[in-house]
């Protein structure tokens, strides 16, 4: 494994379609997935492996010292010390305090070693997880987010991946040294004393068989821990999104008592884990003095018969608890399994859900004055029974302006998502310049396209990072232009730091009018061949309108522009104009065209010009 840093899956080119609808439950085991997906640190995990077990070595040298020195002060000289310079029981004790001194400081090194190197291995994975997952979220369909809460996403990004962390950065360790002091206290004992060694092991089936027993109890209960905390992340992030809704309808008791009861549905989930988990060791210990207690005994009768050397038997005692006692840490570790084991569902489950939006293979690039637009017998539902459009067709020449008006709800904004690919048509099809937009790579289709929606999103950044969203390498100059032309740079000037004015998460510390100005100008900035505009002047009032509608005038002059709106004053220039009622288009025609039909459109202008207020009031008003 390179020492850079680690890289997403598409970053490392592995760009190979998941199966839709797999899940990490009814494929392969989570675990085995999870080692599937570290084999890139093979290496690394090797190494860390390597220095655990000799760390535990180390550490289980010292008994067999105390044996040997409880021989010797016993008058029974040890032969193998002759060479290190151990010819007589005292130079033999001072040879042990040095192996002791050397045993101690290697043990140290190599708990240095295996600590970091898990550490540092879990931070890796941790980060290429969490990584991947983002990136893998970032390109699956709109859809997806409609039926997944936001909070419970942050919950699984976060929450789930440290909880993958934490078993990897001590439970894996503890896993080794167990399996390590097994084997070998294990051929220890069956080479000092095979007679004894079968009381010490006794309870070691008992252990693993309750181990296994209680894995498959905690399982279920470890992943209602974790869902229910994927319920608390959504409802806290609902809520916090929500705050000044939840404060002008006092409604915060009703939301404070909303939140307790999820908190005391997970405490209780958790606490169902908990009582069954603390069992574990108290019944490990149970088991342990079983074994203990034989080997005390056995091991006591044979010594006190002279079948075996005080000094032996010493060693055989006390590593009875050194390989007994370690198993009650299967506990904790199965606890950290268990937990990590949930939460890679969970991931999992995110990974193997397949984005629904494929990927063309087509190149395009487009100039300003390029890009036609051509919605071909265009039918979409959000799901069954919740149609939006029905058999739409209609064109936008390249380098012109469409207005699509209507009632709300009508399917207006629908179009857009489908231009831009966030949604698929059920039938018919979208072409770019007489090319199927399902066969165009997306970045290519997006990059085309800028988008000012009715609902303006600004990250938590200055207002010349927002403007500069599109295009990061943006000199000052650009930005300022862009703003200029937006007719946002005037009040952005008058901002505390200018154009450098943290604008708070959302642009909160922005008016509706001023996020507005400042989306136009990321658009403007970004200077895409096709102009997308929806509903951009729903949240301004008459006077920023006006600014808006220069500001269109100049950007929209040999662009393709799709305008989205309500306001008909906003659109009553634009080259043609289609009505979308009901998911149909009913009616198409210039502005003056439509006036004169006497339509739904022109029944829309007498609404917002005030004619037929007028009319009503001299009907409830003859004299």
């Amino acid at each position: 494994m390179s020492a850079d840093a680690p890289r997403s899956r598409r970053q490392r080119g592995d760009n190979s379609p998941r199966p839709a609808g797999r899940t990490a439950s009814t494929d392969e085991p989570a675990l085995k997935r999870l080692l599937s997906y570290g084999r890139p640190h093979r290496n690394q995990a090797v190494r860390a492996s390597v220095y655990s077990v000799a760390n535990k070595i180390f550490d289980l040298a010292p008994p067999f010292l105390i044996g040997v020195a409880v021989n010797v002060v016993s008058g029974d000289s040890a032969s193998w010390m002759e060479p290190l310079g151990g010819h007589t029981p005292r130079q033999q004790v001072i040879v042990l305090a040095v192996l002791t001194v050397v045993i101690w400081v290697l043990e140290s090194v190599f708990e240095y070693l295996y600590q970091t190197a898990w550490r540092n291995l879990a931070q890796q994975v941790q980060h290429e997880i969490r990584i991947d997952t983002y990136d893998h979220l970032q390109h699956l369909d709109h859809g997806y987010f409609q039926k997944h809460p936001t909070g419970d996403l942050i919950a699984t990004l976060n929450d789930d991946v440290n909880q993958l962390e934490r078993f990897l950065d001590v439970g894996a360790n503890q896993l080794i040294q167990v399996a390590t002091v097994v084997v070998f206290v294990g051929t220890t004992f069956m080479v000092m004393a095979p007679e004894v060694a079968w009381w010490a092991f006794l309870p070691i089936p008992i252990i693993l068989f309750g181990s296994m027993r209680y894995q498959r109890l905690l399982q279920e209960r470890y992943r209602s821990v974790r869902d229910l905390s994927g319920l608390i992340g959504s409802q806290l992030a609902n809520n916090l999104l929500g705050i000044a809704t939840i404060q002008s309808f006092t409604a915060e008791d009703a939301e404070r008592n909303r939140v307790a009861e999820l908190s005391r549905r997970y405490a209780n989930a958790n606490s169902r884990a908990i009582s069954l988990s603390s069992a574990f060791s108290p019944l490990i210990r149970m088991a342990i003095l079983v074994g203990f207690v034989a080997t005390l005994v056995y091991g006591g009768f044979r010594t006190v018969d002279g079948a075996m050397s005080p000094g032996t038997f010493s060693v055989m005692l006390y590593m009875t608890q050194r390989l007994l006692w370690p198993l009650t840490s299967l506990g904790e570790t199965l606890d950290q399994y268990e937990r990590a084991m949930a939460s890679t569902v969970r991931i999992l489950g995110i990974l193997d859900t397949a984005p629904s939006i494929a990927d063309g293979s087509e190149h395009l690039e487009l100039k300003r004055g390029e890009g036609s637009v051509r919605f071909d017998s265009v039918s979409f539902a959000y799901e069954p029974g919740r149609e939006a459009l029905f058999d739409v067709s209609f064109d936008i020449p390249a380098g012109r302006t469409v207005a699509i008006v209507g009632p709300t709800g009508s399917g207006k904004s629908t179009l857009i998502k489908l231009l831009l690919r966030f949604r698929d048509p059920d039938s018919g099809r979208i072409t770019l310049d007489s090319h199927p937009i399902d066969d165009l790579i997306l970045a290519d289709l997006r990059r085309a396209c800028g988008l000012v929606a009715q609902d303006v999103f600004l990250f938590h950044g200055t207002a010349a990072e927002n403007i500069a969203y599109g295009q990061p390498e943006a000199s000052r100059e650009a930005i300022m232009a862009a703003a200029e032309t937006a007719e946002a740079d005037e009040f952005i000037r008058t901002l505390p730091q200018g154009y450098d004015t943290i604008v708070g998460e959302r642009g909160e510390r922005l008016s509706g009018g001023q996020r507005q100005r400042v989306a136009l100008a990321r658009a403007f900035l970004k200077d895409p061949p096709i102009l997308l505009l929806d509903e951009a002047t729903s949240a301004v009032d008459n006077e920023t309108e006006a600014a808006i509608q220069r500001s269109l005038a100049r950007v929209s002059t040999g662009r393709t522009t799709l305008v989205i709106a309500h306001r008909l004053s906003t659109v009553r220039h634009a080259h043609r104009i289609h009505v979308l009622d009901g998911g149909r288009i009913t009616e198409s025609g210039t502005h003056d065209e439509l006036v004169a039909l006497g339509g739904v459109y022109a029944a829309l202008w007498a609404v917002q010009t005030g004619e037929a207020f007028s009319e009503l009031m001299r009907d409830l008003n003859p004299g």
